[in-house]
Order: structure tokens, then sequence, then C-alpha cells
């Protein structure tokens, strides 16, 4: 007699529901904190592949640095937001620049930094110690008025522009000064700022070129809604005032002047 055996089908077994992985919810966890920084974390991964491997525990770390030289964290996110590279780079050493070669004051940090974050993600010994030695060089005192100077590179964009005040006849003593007086000069385009404002000065004010050496601050006011339309309405009232005094004032006060000349001029007649 022949036996025929029959196996019993097995069961289907299920593979396993997949759990999430500690790296994957580490991840998740960092993306959390830097949305809690009102940072967009696409743009920083992308602009910082690094980012991704990047453990929390250094986020955290960075911003409790940033956060003990007196810096919010609202601004501590602007700032990491404007430049993801600073969240995988070491803030110490341009902070340690401003604070013992620029000797700037702790208390005036967190304004610098605010007001020019890419103060943090430039190099010291080719940017920013380049550019303090050339400001100086002019004479010229650094605040937290004027760091943002130091993220301009010497070459290409200070040097031209104290050549363009050189070529208007002033000698290198009096662009000093000028500089000195009015240090946002150097903030200024030469081509689309400078050059427009001069040639309006020059042709429509027919101004003299000492007038500038006196009110070189003359170039950081706005072309169409300030020079011009003041410049304007002294020439329709046959009315002359030194730069200062058209520029300085606010609006009200400007129009007040220009009401008071024009009833003296009257009273006169």
């Amino acid at each position: 007699m022949v036996y025929c055996l029959q196996l019993a089908p097995r069961p289907l077994i299920k593979p396993p529901t997949a759990l999430p992985t500690d790296s994957g919810r580490l991840f998740r966890e960092k993306l959390l904190y830097l949305q809690s920084l009102n940072i967009d974390t696409r743009k920083a991964l992308n602009l910082n592949p690094s980012l991704r491997s990047t453990p929390l525990s250094s986020l955290l770390s960075l911003e409790s640095s940033l956060a003990s030289f007196g810096l919010s964290r609202p601004s501590i996110g602007r700032i990491l937001d404007m430049h993801p590279i600073l969240l995988t780079s070491d803030p110490l050493p341009p902070i340690n620049f401003l604070l013992h070669e620029v000797s700037l004051p702790p208390p005036h940090l967190p304004q610098s930094l605010s007001r020019c974050p890419r103060l943090l993600v430039s190099s010291v010994p080719s940017q920013l110690r380049p550019a303090l030695q050339f400001l100086t060089s002019l004479g010229l005192h650094i605040d937290c008025h004027t760091t943002v100077l130091l993220v301009s590179n010497v070459e290409r964009t200070l040097i031209p522009k104290i050549q363009f005040l050189q070529s208007l006849g002033f000698e290198e003593k009096e662009v000093r000064r000028m500089v000195v007086r009015s240090p946002g000069l150097l903030t200024l385009s030469v081509e689309s700022n400078m050059v427009p404002k001069l040639e309006y000065f020059l042709e429509e004010m027919k101004g003299d070129l000492k007038e500038l050496k006196r009110f070189p601050q003359y170039f950081s006011f706005s072309l169409e809604k300030k020079i011009r339309p003041r410049h304007r309405a002294l020439v329709e009232n046959g009315i002359k005032m030194p730069l200062s005094k058209m520029l300085k004032i606010s609006d009200g006060e400007f129009n007040v002047r220009l009401l008071e000349m024009r009833l003296k001029r009257l009273e006169a007649r």
C-alpha cells in the first residue's frame, strides 16, 4: 500500500510593518527645530547640503553661542535663514575679530550683526582684516554703524569709490575728510548712484564742487525722491538754499521754510 502525504499549506506571513528609523525621527526633529526659528528648511538644505548630516545638538549649540553675545532668538533665526551656510560654520572667528581687533564694545555687537549678518560668514584673513586696514588708513573709525563696510572688497568696491571722488578734482586729504564725514559714501554704487547725482548737481543745479566737499552727504539722498523735487520747488519759486539746508530737514520743515521765504519775498516787494 502506498501512502500519500499531503503537506498542510503554510500560512501566509505578512512582512512586518516598517517602523520609523531613529535617523528619520531625528531628521524630522531637526527640521521642526529649524522651523521654530522661522528658517526656510527647503532653502537651507539646498544651499547647505551638509546640514542633512549635522546633529541637532550642534544646531542647539550654535544658537546658544549666538545668544550668549546678546542676539535675540528672532534675530538668530533671521540671520541663519539669510545665510544657511552658518548652520554648519563656526561664528566665533568673525565675532572675536569684531571684539578684539575692531574693538567693538560687546553691547554693540548684536546691532552690528543684525545690520550686516554677512559679517558672520566672511573670512577674517581674506576679507574682514584687509577691509579694516584700508578703512582705518582713511581715518575712518569703525563702530556698530560702519561695520557693514567690512564686508566690502577693497580692490573691487572701496578703492573705485575713492578713485571716483579723486577724479572730480578732490585731493586725497579732501576725499578722506569727505569719507570720514559721510561713511555712507562707500556703500553707494558709482555707476547707478553717484554718477547720476553728480550729473544732476553740475548740469541742472549748476553746483560748485566746493559745496560737495562741505556736504558729501548729498550723495546719500535719493535723487528722485528728495534732490530733484526739492531743487525744482526752489527753482520754481526763485529761491536758493545751501545743499545741507535743502536736504537734511524733513519734508514738512522744508515746506514751511519754503513758504516763509516766499512770504519774505512778497513783503520785500
